[in-house]
């Protein structure tokens, strides 16, 4: 998944941060999205594992958890995990893409579910302010083929 994104990107996977995408729950996808959104930036591996498992620590594993805990409490995290050079950047980015997240599809489930291709959900994504072309790249791998299969065939 990232720092450098193009030589971590075929290494990391959901399984590696105990992302269990085999439950079908909703926690599990965002997680993943959340994983994605680091990977899938130019930033040392080691610091984006240190800020996700951070992330979910703090328990924000849901777009309103993100929002509610704001801007101070995710630069504080991302202080904390040493991810300092672009802290204020990066929490204003997830901010907004959570909100965007909610507001357009309500969770990453509805994302995947109103996307009737891969490369449906792929621009999706894409349209996002904050997400490219890699970063959907590492999150259609990683999305488990019952939901690939089951969303994308009905």
């Amino acid at each position: 998944m990232s720092a450098v994104a193009s030589s971590n990107e075929a290494k990391t996977t959901a399984a590696h941060f105990g992302i269990n995408l085999a439950s079908n729950r909703e926690e599990e996808l965002f997680k993943l999205f959340l994983a994605c959104l680091l990977f899938g930036r130019p930033i040392q591996t080691s610091i984006a594992k240190e800020v996700y498992h951070a992330i979910v620590v703090a328990r924000l594993c849901s777009p309103d958890a993100i929002l509610k805990a704001g801007w101070d409490e995710l630069v504080r995290l991302l202080d904390e995990t040493h991810y300092v050079r672009y802290d204020f950047s990066m929490a204003t980015k997830r901010l907004e893409t959570c909100g965007e997240l909610k507001r357009r599809y309500g969770n990453v489930t509805t994302l995947i579910a109103e996307s009737k291709t891969p490369r449906e959900l792929s621009g999706k994504l894409r349209e996002f302010k904050n997400i490219g072309p890699v970063t959907a790249k590492i999150f259609l791998r990683e999305v488990p083929p019952r939901w690939r299969f089951s969303v994308f065939t009905s």
